[in-house]
């Protein structure tokens, strides 16, 4: 067992919370630590740049470009340097650094070497996001991007069906509304739902229904921004479209008024009503 108290160098690493959209959020200490840390490691050095110049100050310590392209080539360097006794402060583009971003790599290798790691707290995209949602907050996963192939996509999806905590996913813009047909199709198109753009930003716009219906709204509109979409969880079975017919008739078998059966059904599998009812009424007319 290893305390971070416990370290073998004067130096330290700083995971430094960045602002998600509003230059205005960026803490006091974050300002203080990026005018006189020996070192700072940005995701994206001209991202850091435009941050200090809205901020009004400048960054005295040595700048290096730390991104998901250099991390293994640049790690051993950064930590060598700070058993040297150096301060760095690590920066992603927006929020906290590992998380969803560069800078995992070096806390594993910053432990590894007993080196003291602490962090500077602040924004986040998805504790807000799923702040502003409306969705539970008591039990949640982030599941950061889902793979870009859609065969992928589906496998991972049908894995997580019956996650019954709400979920946090990032998507890029253009990809959304093939991700929330993907949801729909593996979540049902009743599973409530949010999708956040631009958080924290003039634009910011949180929309909240059905997967359903953000799928239609992403369908028909252009979509721009940094994407956060939250995702409530499973309160039931998840059944197969087969499954879910199957326990309607059984139901109505047994002597439940065949609208009720499907209303049970649809509720514990987050199916549509009308849809699960059209099918249950063919797959009768085919029997």
């Amino acid at each position: 067992m290893q305390s971070s108290r416990e370290a073998d160098s004067t130096g330290q690493i700083i995971l430094g919370a960045t602002p998600i959209g509003n230059p205005a959020d960026a803490s006091a200490r974050l300002i203080e630590w990026l005018e006189t840390a020996d070192l700072v490691a940005a995701e994206d050095t001209r991202r850091l740049h435009k941050l200090t110049g809205s901020l009004g100050i400048r960054v005295s310590g040595r700048i290096f470009s730390y991104h998901e392209h250099n991390e293994l080539s640049r790690t051993a360097e950064l930590i060598e340097q700070v058993r040297s006794g150096a301060t760095l402060l690590m920066v992603s583009d927006a929020g906290m650094p590992a998380v969803s971003d560069p800078g995992y790599r070096l806390v594993q290798a910053a432990i590894e070497a007993r080196v003291r790691v602490t962090a500077i707290p602040g924004p986040s995209a998805v504790l807000t996001a799923l702040a502003l949602s409306g969705l539970p907050t008591d039990r949640f996963s982030f599941e950061g991007f889902l793979p870009r192939k859609a065969g992928e996509r589906k496998g991972k999806l049908q894995q997580m069906a019956g996650e019954q905590r709400t979920m946090i996913f990032f998507e890029a813009p253009h990809r959304l509304e093939a991700m929330l047909a993907a949801l729909v199709e593996s979540f049902g198109p009743e599973r409530k739902a949010a999708v956040a753009r631009e958080l924290t930003k003039t634009f910011e716009e949180v929309l909240r229904g059905s997967l359903q219906e953000l799928h239609e709204w992403a369908a028909s509109s252009e979509v721009r921004g940094e994407i956060a979409v939250v995702v409530g969880g499973s309160h039931g079975i998840v059944r197969s479209a087969e499954e879910q017919v199957a326990a309607v008739l059984e139901l109505a078998e047994g002597g439940m008024r065949l609208k009720d059966a499907v209303a049970v059904v649809a509720e514990s599998s987050q199916a549509s009503k009308r849809e699960l009812y059209e099918a249950v009424l063919a797959a009768r007319a085919g029997s």
